[in-house]
């Protein structure tokens, strides 16, 4: 029997600052992403099942992990992505400017230090950021890397970026 396909939906908020595209990403939380900048980040995003629509999914995820709702804007369907671990991943893009001040993140809890039976709780995200797409190009995993071209290719984005 085939295991069911692990399908994931996120939210990619954009803005241009003096010209230069900016998008908001998160870092992860807990101990294993603690130390890690470059390569870890990610498009606030999670896990659902088929049949739900993933834009509900998307905005629901990006509530739990920034603990503000995605901003009403205009939406860009990115497509979806398969990633390394095999994960499709679905991106839309919102043109919004967020203030990230009061963001707050859902927990899990966790084995911390691993084997010594004593459970830990950490945020789901420990931090987000908005970055010129150059830097978050490095900051983002590398499966999520190509929804940032799609972002700038996209023809309803063209305004946003001539000359960058």
């Amino acid at each position: 029997m085939t295991p069911p396909r692990r399908l994931s939906a996120g939210a990619l908020l954009y803005r241009a600052r003096d010209g230069v595209v900016e998008v908001l990403i998160a870092h992860p939380g807990g101990p294993f992403w603690a130390r890690k900048d470059e390569g870890a980040w990610s498009i606030p995003k999670g896990e659902y099942t088929e049949g739900e629509d993933p834009w509900t999914v998307a905005r629901r995820e990006f509530h739990e992990e920034l603990g503000l709702p995605v901003p009403d804007g205009p939406r860009t369907d990115l497509g979806a992505l398969r990633q390394p671990s095999g994960k499709v991943v679905t991106v839309f893009a919102v043109r919004a400017d967020l203030d990230v001040t009061d963001t707050h993140s859902n927990t899990f809890e966790m084995e911390w230090p691993k084997g010594s039976g004593r459970m830990r709780e950490f945020p789901e995200v420990d931090r987000v950021g908005w970055f010129a797409v150059a830097q978050a190009r490095t900051k983002l995993l590398k499966g999520q890397r190509p929804f940032l071209d799609r972002l700038m290719a996209h023809p309803a984005l063209a305004e946003l970026h001539e000359g960058t």
